[in-house]
Formats: structure tokens, sequence, C-alpha cells
């Protein structure tokens, strides 16, 4: 992938991290908030948003894996468009 499109992916990782947040859920992303990297920060290498969105996919990933009402109150287009990210993140 090129920069621009893995500063793309960490910027809608970031949007559905927001949305957990929003809901109470906070602590999960304590790896990922380590790295001191945003998507806005497009001084950063491709490496370093690279090895953000992994981080960040795995805290989802397993986020999502648990059973927690959080999921339950979500929409069906939020489920859905998680999984496309991790299957995306999956096949790199």
């Amino acid at each position: 992938m090129h920069k621009e499109e893995l500063i793309q992916l960490h910027t809608y990782m970031a949007q559905m991290k927001r949305y957990f947040e929003r809901h109470g859920v906070t602590h999960e992303f304590d790896d990922y908030k380590a790295l001191s990297i945003s998507p806005v920060h497009i001084h950063r290498s491709k490496a370093d948003h690279k090895r953000a969105i992994f981080i960040l996919g795995g805290e989802l990933a397993t986020l999502m894996s648990r059973d927690d009402p959080i999921f339950e109150e979500a929409s069906a287009h939020m489920r859905d468009s998680m999984n496309s990210v991790i299957k995306l993140i999956g096949n790199n």
C-alpha cells in the first residue's frame, strides 16, 4: 500500500476507535495510544502508520471478539465495516 492509502485506512480505524471511546470503551487502546501517532501526523513515516494500523487493528479485533453489550448497540454497518478493515489488514 502507498503511504496515502495507509493514512486513509489509519483514519478510518481511528474513527472506529473514537466511536467506541464515546461509548465508554477507553482502556482497550493503551498500546495504540503509547505510539503517540494519529492519522493527522502525515509527517510520520509509512512504517509508523503501518505499525499503528496493525496495533490498533489488533486492539479493535480483540474488542470485537468479546461478548460485549457495546456491539449489541452498534449498527450493523459499523460491524460490517469493522470486519472489512480486519479482513483488509489480514490480507496484507
